[in-house]
């Protein structure tokens, strides 16, 4: 089975493709660095909609989803955005912690596996 690669750069691919499933690298917010968790999980959500169009997905594939936040007071602001956005009856498994991110302006990153339209 080929693993196809989109995105690649000399320390990771933003997407893989292997099979009929699609796996995302974690996305920030690269759009609106330092801005309220609102603004971030808007941004990040719409490079997950670009990146599973590109492998032939969208968001009511979604199988899986990890997302990592920088401090949990923010919990209830980040999931607003992402019940809007969530395909209504094909709400993926999730995962959500709080973790230190790699650089104090990103306050989320989330990291999807979808399957193939």
């Amino acid at each position: 089975m080929s693993i196809q690669r989109l995105q690649t750069g000399e320390r990771m691919s933003q997407v893989v493709i292997h099979g009929n499933t699609v796996y995302t690298a974690g996305q920030v917010a690269l759009d609106a660095p330092g801005e309220p968790v609102t603004d971030q999980t808007r941004d990040i959500l719409k490079r997950i909609d670009s990146l599973l169009a590109q492998a032939g997905s969208d968001k009511s594939r979604l199988l899986s989803a990890t997302i990592w936040i920088s401090d949990m007071s923010t919990f209830g602001e980040m999931n607003a955005v992402w019940d809007a956005w969530v395909a209504p009856g094909a709400t993926p498994a999730r995962a959500c912690v709080e973790a230190k991110l790699a650089t104090p302006q990103f306050t989320v990153e989330i990291a999807v596996i979808a399957a193939l339209n």
